[in-house]
């Protein structure tokens, strides 16, 4: 592990084209490239070297750690970057349950942090310690407000629930189960499970015995296929909706034929080749793809690699303004960035439209929640 963690470091020390020393301006990122959220950290990990090695004007050093999914060693990685390299900006962690614990050290070092992962609990409420945490991925009361909409276009009034036994799948589960009486159905179950379990079948089993029109599941990665291929094998047949947690290649090829047709409200990377041509969701797409091909030897990227791409695209917007009111590596800086960032308007991300305000550092409403369906092994936008 330790051995992964140096290269992981190393290689983006030497892209940067600069020694940790002489960099003007330092970006540090702890993500989860080992553990169960792999699925997501690994794609990131690969996406550092893609990165921007050069913003106005000065260059960029990227010190990135494996957190290996642990709360703990997330927060350990994120005061070490802050005390011994004396980072600019934090960018992490990969989950809900390890980004956390990076809040209250954000705003302890006074330092811009931009999270990767999901859940709104990162950066709503606002109050003093959330005002130095920016997040890339909408909201998931955004997306699950969406797609609760979607179910009740349906006509489905029986809806079993099956989610992370984190704050990833409760934060769901709580828009939900507040939002259905509203639309005209209702949650049949709350069943949950662990990222890293082998089986679901008694939470399964518990769902069909309620007979539900359709099944939603809220879960991320690879992990996510574990109930849609339960539910298929048990002879579900209906509708089932999952989240955009699930858009990565992997989904796919793990789950073949078991999710096919499943529904869920994604960013707009995931639908962007369905826009029209001159939508700036493809612009930022083919931006990213290039980048991302021509640094990890013409393999193609991932939504999860987006999140981190788009963390330093608003660090990237934010920085030309605060080089003309602070030099790097103060407090003053620091500060700077986090004001500029909170400026961003209208800033085509691939994750959706970004629009900050102080009072939402997520920045997306509804038009950033695409109807993304899996068609024939692939991502389509779904008309609605």
């Amino acid at each position: 592990m330790q051995h992964s963690k140096t290269l992981i470091v190393a290689m983006a020390a030497m892209l940067a084209g600069v020694s940790a020393a002489s960099a003007e301006i330092k970006i540090g990122i702890t993500m989860s490239a080992s553990g169960p959220g792999a699925a997501l950290g690994q794609p990131q990990s690969k996406t550092v070297a893609a990165l921007p090695k050069e913003i106005g004007g000065e260059k960029i050093t990227y010190f990135a750690l494996d957190d290996e999914s642990d709360p703990t060693k997330a927060a350990q990685n994120a005061r070490k970057l802050l005390s011994e390299e004396k980072v600019d900006v934090l960018i992490g962690s990969s989950l809900t349950p390890v980004s956390l614990p990076l809040i209250d050290i954000a705003a302890e070092s006074k330092t811009p942090l931009m999270t990767m992962a999901a859940a709104a609990i990162l950066v709503a409420p606002m109050d003093e310690r959330r005002k130095w945490v920016y997040k890339v991925v909408p909201n998931d009361d955004i997306m699950a407000e969406a797609i609760g909409k979607y179910i009740a276009k349906t006509g489905a009034k029986k809806v079993g629930y099956i989610g992370f036994s984190d704050a990833y799948g409760e934060g769901y589960y709580k828009v939900l189960a507040a939002a259905a009486p509203k639309l005209g159905f209702e949650l049949t179950t709350h069943e949950v499970y662990a990222r890293s379990d082998a089986s679901v079948t008694g939470q399964v089993l518990k769902i069909i015995a309620t007979k539900p029109d359709a099944v939603f599941i809220a879960a991320a990665g690879t992990p996510a296929v574990l109930p849609q291929k339960a539910l298929r094998e048990r002879g579900f047949k209906g509708p089932i909706y999952q989240t955009h947690g699930v858009a990565t290649e992997e989904f796919i090829k793990l789950g073949g034929k078991d999710v096919e047709g499943a529904i869920f409200t994604g960013e707009a990377f995931s639908g962007a080749e369905d826009m029209p041509a001159d939508s700036p969701f493809r612009k930022v797409k083919a931006r990213f793809v290039d980048a991302y091909k021509a640094a990890n030897g013409g393999a193609s990227p991932t939504i999860f690699g987006v999140h981190l791409w788009d963390s330093m695209t608003l660090v990237e917007n934010a920085i030309p303004a605060a080089l003309k009111l602070a030099k790097p590596g103060t407090p003053e800086f620091r500060a700077a960035i986090r004001d500029q960032i909170e400026k961003s308007k209208d800033l085509a991300l691939n994750n959706g439209l970004s629009n900050m305000t102080p009072d939402n550092h997520n920045g997306y409403d509804e038009r950033s929640a695409f109807l993304i369906e899996i068609r024939d092994g692939a991502f389509r936008l779904k008309q609605q």
